[in-house]
């Protein structure tokens, strides 16, 4: 079963996207371009503020693999 983690090897700053991507097969950096894009569109605090509680939200990767 996959599970959704921060990343620890594709990260800018806390690896929000980079968990992304690895859950959903998808590029980190499209992910961030996407949120930039939105982020700015949407006034800055709701893109900031849902960033920062993912912060908090999401357990960073400890390495071991689930089967």
């Amino acid at each position: 079963m996959k599970r959704l983690y921060r990343s620890k090897q594709n990260r800018v700053f806390a690896g929000i996207f980079g968990g992304l991507g690895e859950y959903f097969d998808v590029d980190p950096v499209l992910l961030r371009v996407i949120w930039i894009f939105l982020f700015v569109m949407t006034g800055i605090l709701p893109g900031a503020l849902a960033y920062f509680i993912a912060t908090f939200i999401m357990p960073e990767h400890n390495g071991t693999t689930h089967s």
